[in-house]
């Protein structure tokens, strides 16, 4: 029996049905076959319409597998693109990370170097600190000998004044001071840029009048600058400042040293001019004068101008550097005007104060007279020291009596007649009370007893502690003349209660 449908049917012909008339003679396992097939055949034409169905609209069941084998292609292609990218990128990456690599070993010396140069930096920087706080420390011990000589070379230069006497003797002795005051000088910058260096220099601000400061500046630099040569002018003023006395002192006498360094001949002001702002100090000479290009390199450390090299003087170069960074620690605004060939002045602006301060005029200064028979206690722990204030003050007419300790001199009697002033140094002993307390226990048992404190330490509060029990305080090397003026202030407000 053939097949009359035109698809292709599996196994025995599925599409022709047997004939019913031969029912009769298949048997059950025959007719169950028979009707398997009449089943599959439905089965499989249904299956055969869903797919040509669900083909591309209008195709025919070849189209549809052409279709599925070209996006089979296409994905192929794909996939393979695909892998050659992939294989491509993981060749990227592997020479990128070998220059990770490489950069990271380049980065890992770069730190290890700067590693290697940040601890240099800070050992050198320790090693720069703990020279400066040594210096700052020591300062007391390296000035205490310093301070004798300026002492004992005062006296005699005092002693040697006789016109009778060895004009001679008097040219030596003026040479042994200018040589000391040379060395006060050197040291004395060293110590200060040391303590900046170190930042143990704190400002101690407090009222004063400008004239205590300025008058004795100018007598001293007046006798300076006439062994020079030049005419030092002195404009006073009656104002009344805030600042640290002892730090603005080392301003002005610094921008005064340079002024007669620096000035062959001609004249030199210091001067004073009242500003809204505060008052304005100034400094000026008639002198070579900085071109416009050294302006500002003058006021870094060890840089002198051309002219100065030209002296015989032992500058090292820091006084304007040590000027500049003082100014700007007082926050006092310095100011520089200068034309080449025809001199220079330097300012300095000081805020005017706040509040009075008590005024006490002093005898002038030429005349001894107020100094003739005074009676001085001195007490410092150095016999050198001690032994220079005896010949100072006599020379000036002064009864001294001077100890190493407060009970050195109260077993020498001295206490029964009472004094005019007390010079005391704030170092004593060890293990003995300081200057500050030994003047105490004085002033418990004389009220009135005028107190001068001599000290190397620049300690803000030690100043501050001796200005608050009225003390007056001054550093050293000691300046004569200002130890001069300090005891004539003191003989000047003694009622003598106190003997």
């Amino acid at each position: 029996m053939a097949c009359t449908s035109t698809r292709p049917s599996p196994g025995l012909c599925l599409g022709a049905p047997v004939a019913a008339d031969s029912d009769a003679a298949l048997t059950p396992r025959e007719q169950a076959l028979v009707e398997e097939n009449a089943r599959l055949h439905k089965v499989c034409a249904a299956l055969i319409e869903r797919v040509e169905s669900s083909g591309v609209a209008g195709g025919a069941p070849y189209a549809a597998f052409e279709h599925a084998v070209l996006l089979a292609e296409q994905v192929r292609e794909r996939t393979e693109t695909l892998h050659r990218t992939l294989d491509e990128l993981s060749q990227v990456n592997a020479e990128l990370g070998s220059v990770n690599t490489k950069l990271r070993e380049e980065i890992a010396v770069r730190g290890e170097t700067e590693r290697r140069l940040r601890e240099a930096k800070a050992e050198a920087e320790a090693a720069n600190v703990s020279k400066s706080k040594f210096l700052a420390a020591v300062s007391h011990d390296l000035l205490q000998p310093l301070n004798a000589a300026r002492l004992f070379t005062t006296a005699l230069g005092d002693q040697l004044e006789d016109p009778a006497l060895p004009a001679e003797s008097r040219r030596l002795v003026g040479h042994i001071g200018r040589s000391l005051k040379d060395v006060e000088t050197l040291l004395g910058t060293l110590v200060d840029i040391s303590r900046l260096d170190a930042g143990v220099l704190t400002p101690d601000v407090a009222p004063f009048a400008a004239a205590e400061l300025l008058d004795a500046l100018a007598e001293e630099y007046r006798q300076m600058a006439a062994a020079r040569g030049l005419v030092l002018r002195y404009v006073a003023s009656s104002a009344v400042i805030d600042s640290d006395l002892a730090l603005l002192a080392r301003v002005v006498r610094n921008l005064l040293s340079n002024a007669i360094r620096y000035t062959p001949r001609g004249r030199i002001l210091l001067g004073c001019r009242r500003r809204a702002e505060g008052l304005e100090i100034s400094v000026a000479d008639t002198g070579s004068g900085i071109e416009e290009a050294q302006r500002e390199e003058i006021f870094l450390e060890f840089r002198r101008g051309d002219a100065g090299r030209l002296q015989s003087d032992r500058g090292l170069g820091l006084g304007l550097a040590i000027v500049d960074r003082i100014s700007g620690m007082l926050g006092h605004r310095l100011s520089l005007a200068s034309t080449p060939g025809r001199g220079s002045r330097f300012t300095i602006l000081v805020p005017y104060a706040q509040r009075p301060v008590p005024q006490t005029q002093a005898p002038a200064m030429p005349g001894l007279a107020p100094l003739a028979g005074a009676r001085i206690w001195v007490i410092d722990n150095d016999p050198a020291i001690c032994e220079g204030m005896q010949a100072l003050l006599s020379g000036w007419g002064c009864a001294v009596d001077s100890a190493r300790s407060l009970a050195a001199l109260t077993r020498s009697r001295a206490l029964a007649g009472g004094a005019d002033a007390l010079i005391i140094d704030y170092h004593l002993d060890e293990h003995q009370p300081d200057g500050l307390e030994v003047a105490a226990m004085l002033q418990r048992r004389f009220p009135r007893l005028p107190v001068i404190m001599i000290t190397a330490n620049h300690d803000a509060a030690l100043k501050a502690c001796a200005r608050e029990r009225g003390y007056r305080c001054l550093l050293k090397p000691l300046k004569p003349l200002r130890l001069k003026m300090a005891l004539l202030q003191c003989v000047a407000d003694a009622t003598g209660d106190n003997r």
